[in-house]
């Protein structure tokens, strides 16, 4: 049997999360910023118990799901000793009735779109004693079928978020259209977070993340360039 050429074998996930991180660097570097001020969030959705050991063995602390109940599979049996200083954020569109349960497990919920969500969460909060940092993601394509607050509707969503509510909004997060350049659209995510004076923007996929970083992304959420291909659930 002829071995496999080194060419044809596959990166492993501590490989490509080694090259990741060097091409953050690097982007951050060519925006003159510094490479610590842009967070790595591993977008972990559907992937194997064995592919999420290995990357948890790299030292990859921060990690994006997008339903609630795969997550608490997930993460529920790992957040133990051995895996402190896990940050989980809910990057998925968010049922009112799963307010309670997004608030128990997530440090972030990147995905407030709408007042009664806010509602939902401000009651879940009261009720656990314990309130995840907030994100709102706005609709910067006015897509349908796509999840997020219109822009010309996110400011009173902000500022009901934080003053009708209580509710702790640290920013904002985006996802383009996939078929148009995405930086008029973290342009927009940009200057809107700065009007309202919000320091995080979470903007930037794995064919994006550096033109996200070049237009002011804090945290940039990678799967695919991290896992390869994703596995449907």
């Amino acid at each position: 049997m002829t071995p496999s050429s080194p060419a044809s074998v596959p990166p492993s996930i501590a490989e490509r999360v080694a090259e990741v991180r060097t091409r953050i660097a690097a982007a951050c570097r060519a925006a003159g910023r510094d490479p610590a001020s842009v967070v790595l969030t591993a977008v972990s959705k559907t992937q194997t118990p064995e592919a999420i050991d290995a990357i948890l063995a790299t030292g990859q602390q921060v990690y994006g799901e997008n339903r609630v109940q795969e997550a608490q599979g997930r993460w529920i049996p790992r957040r133990s000793e051995s895996a402190k200083g896990l940050e989980l954020r809910l990057i998925g569109p968010l049922q009112t009735n799963k307010a309670v349960e997004a608030v128990d497990l997530f440090d972030v919920i990147e995905t407030l779109d709408r007042e009664r969500l806010a509602r939902a969460l401000a009651e879940a909060a009261m009720r656990r004693g314990r309130s995840p940092r907030l994100l709102v993601q706005v609709n910067t394509g006015a897509e349908p079928q796509k999840a997020g607050v219109l822009p010309d509707q996110a400011d009173a969503l902000i500022r009901a978020a934080r003053d009708a509510y209580d509710l702790t909004v640290e920013g904002l997060m985006c996802i383009p259209p996939a078929d148009q350049d995405p930086t008029p659209h973290f342009v927009l995510l940009r200057d809107l977070a700065e009007r309202h004076g919000l320091s995080v923007l979470s903007m930037g996929m794995s064919g994006d993340y550096e033109t996200a970083i070049r237009c002011g992304a804090t945290h940039v959420r990678v799967g695919t360039a991290l896992f390869g291909e994703r596995n449907r659930p």
